[in-house]
């Protein structure tokens, strides 16, 4: 049974009448004729009874009606979720993300999707770097929010933000009142480090800041967040360097200087699978884009207008 026959089967029955419904149908009558009696051979029952004066429906015909316009139409809201899948107006998106992602415009490009395009569903996980590489690969994870480093063969990346390190440490630090940090004077200071074991690119780049400045940390604690890193930076357990995204926590009680000199940058990345594409991506990707933009042009006023007057 195709859905022309359907097509046609329900024109004829609100005609009734073979002229009328093949000008409806935009056909010529044969065609028509044709298409009726092969569903009628295929159904096993008469829908139509004809002769040369009209065309009655038969109770089987008038029974399989209904169903018949029901099917047309769920046809058509089918063909229509599919072409919106494709374009990414439908549609699932698995995220994951590190939780500094909070602080690069995550929380507000999730709004922006939600508000755009309700129809589809967004799942967000957060994962360190290294767990979300791995989900990715497997097809766990539709999109990565991760920390730069090198990837798989399998995956797709764009980097989505490069900025400097400042250093974190506590307002009553005796280093606090400087406006700029040259890394030298870390030396013996006990140092806040992101994990090893949950971004070992982001560890071992910090480390070799360090290294590059001659730089020997008296103790090192090891910690899992960023979040935690300020808040414990805050509170004069140590000092850390940390991408200048984490400005944007405002914690209180915690000052960040930049550093004097050239030093390589931290990155993010958006990672994702190379195939199967999924178009609902490249919407999320932009909604961020817009996000990051958004937030760097009101950081940028704010330092325009400072001091205030």
């Amino acid at each position: 049974m195709e859905l022309r026959q359907l097509r046609y089967f329900t024109i004829l029955a609100q005609e009734l009448h073979f002229g009328r419904a093949a000008q409806r149908l935009a056909i010529s009558q044969p065609p028509l004729s044709v298409a009726i009696k092969q569903l009628e051979e295929e159904l096993g029952a008469q829908l139509f009874e004809r002769n040369s004066k009209e065309v009655r429906i038969t109770p089987a015909g008038e029974h399989l009606l209904p169903r018949a316009l029901q099917l047309l139409e769920q046809s058509q809201q089918l063909a229509g979720e599919v072409q919106g899948v494709a374009k990414g107006q439908f549609g699932h998106l698995r995220i994951g993300f590190v939780a500094s992602s909070i602080y690069r415009g995550l929380p507000q490009a999730l709004l922006e999707m939600q508000a755009k395009l309700p129809q589809v569903q967004l799942e967000i996980s957060e994962l360190n770097t290294s767990e979300q590489v791995t989900a990715v690969s497997a097809g766990r994870l539709d999109l990565g929010l991760i920390h730069g480093q090198p990837l798989p063969s399998n995956l797709s990346s764009r980097e989505l933000q490069r900025e400097p390190f400042v250093c974190c440490m506590s307002n009553q630090h005796r280093l606090a009142k400087q406006s700029t940090l040259e890394l030298g004077q870390l030396e013996g200071e006990t140092l806040l480090l992101f994990s090893r074991q949950a971004s070992p690119a982001y560890h071992e780049q910090i480390l070799g800041l360090l290294r590059n400045a001659k730089v020997e940390p008296q103790h090192v604690h090891e910690v899992r967040h960023w979040l935690t890193v300020v808040a414990l930076a805050s509170k004069g357990i140590g000092v850390a360097l940390v991408p200048a995204a984490m400005q944007r926590t405002k914690l209180p009680g915690t000052v960040f200087l930049p550093l004097a000199g050239k030093h390589p940058a931290s990155t993010t990345l958006a990672i994702w699978r190379k195939a199967p594409a999924n178009p609902v991506k490249r919407l999320f990707l932009q909604c961020l884009g817009n996000a990051l933009r958004t937030m760097e042009e009101a950081e940028s006023k704010s330092l325009a207008a400072w001091p205030p007057p």
